[in-house]
């Protein structure tokens, strides 16, 4: 009995999830003034609105209660890894084309990577002055991907204090991280920046987040959509391989350095 019911519980998901899709494809790209800026939505971003709003306690009665079941939200995240494989594949078709393009500035993706210690020497300090402790450790190695969501894992367990922070951090990435991307982008690009480079800057780790800030900047300048797509995929693709080892190497050890100087701080 208890098999049936999560059987239905997860039917009535795949035909919500089914109908959110719908109804934030059938809104489209859509695009408003702030100031002298533009600023462009995504059917994704609509999408990630829709299933939040609908997700809060207030609204969880009925059928809804049942699609936001404990075992249907933990089968999401579980298994989001999957419905970014095809992404992935997306990713090296989008890089080939420009292939020669991308290599002649080379050396300014692996420089980026360094920009993953931001989270270290910027989040860091801010996390304990709020009050984290042991927490802070998993919300500050980077942005939450995967990456770090498996090495605290390993290192720490997710049970931990640790992995309570990086976990904390992986949910709001992915809640409020697209909406940031989507509008972040045409936004710089209004103040002057250039599209190639917040085309290379996308790509951060985070498959959402780096789809919804280039196709923001293609929705901006369509004439350059098969160079935004392709700077973007290899940032990403540079992103998640180097940024393990960056992570590993630099951003693990700094974070434990400053973490054990700032509590001796503040513990006096």
């Amino acid at each position: 009995m208890k098999d049936t019911k999560k059987v239905v519980n997860f039917a009535l998901f795949l035909i919500f999830v089914l109908v959110v899709i719908a109804i934030a494809e059938r809104i489209g790209y859509q695009s408003f003034a702030l100031g002298s800026f533009k600023i462009g939505l995504l059917p994704l971003v609509f999408a990630i609105l829709i299933t939040m709003l609908l997700g809060i306690k207030l609204c969880r009665k009925g059928i809804l209660k049942r699609v936001y079941s404990e075992f249907n939200v933990n089968f999401a995240g579980k298994y989001l890894i999957f419905i970014m494989l095809p992404l992935m594949a997306r990713y090296g078709a989008d890089v080939a084309p420009k292939i020669r393009e991308i290599l002649s500035v080379g050396w300014v993706f692996i420089i980026q990577e360094i920009g993953n210690l931001g989270t270290v020497l910027i989040g860091l300090p801010i996390a304990i002055l709020i009050g984290l402790k042991r927490e802070a450790i998993g919300a500050t190695l980077g942005i939450g991907r995967e990456g770090e969501l498996a090495y605290i894992s390993e290192k720490y367990t997710l049970d931990s204090d640790e992995g309570r922070g990086v976990l904390s951090l992986y949910i709001i990435g992915t809640l409020f991280g697209t909406i940031i991307f989507s509008i972040l982008a045409p936004l710089l690009l209004g103040l002057g920046f250039s599209v190639e480079a917040l085309a290379m800057s996308s790509g951060v780790g985070s498959a959402s987040m780096m789809t919804a800030a280039s196709s923001a900047l293609v929705a901006q300048v369509p004439e350059k959509a098969e160079t935004i797509r392709a700077y973007a995929s290899a940032s990403q693709l540079l992103t998640s391989f180097l940024g393990t080892y960056t992570m590993v190497f630099l951003a693990v050890p700094l974070q434990r350095f400053m973490y054990n100087k700032m509590m001796k701080r503040g513990s006096k």
